[in-house]
């Protein structure tokens, strides 16, 4: 695996980390697996983590009904 330099501003550094922290993985994990994820999104490998992330979800969307409209909106 190659090393790389990224320059990047302190406040979004910092962000990143903790984000990565609530996330149980490292900074340096998170940012290859988005640049995995950007550049080789054929893999499907997020379609998979976007579904286990749901699963782990404590919301219920029980007795909710939604229209097309709804669904629909941007």
């Amino acid at each position: 695996m190659k090393n790389i330099t990224l320059s990047i501003d302190e406040d979004i550094l910092q962000a990143g980390r903790a984000y990565a922290k609530s996330q149980n993985m490292s900074f340096n994990g998170m940012v290859r697996k988005l640049i995995e994820q950007t550049a080789m999104p054929s893999q499907g490998a997020w379609l998979d983590d976007t579904f286990s992330l749901m699963d782990t979800l404590a919301v219920s969307s029980e007795n909710e009904k939604w229209t097309r409209e709804e669904l629909y909106r941007v």
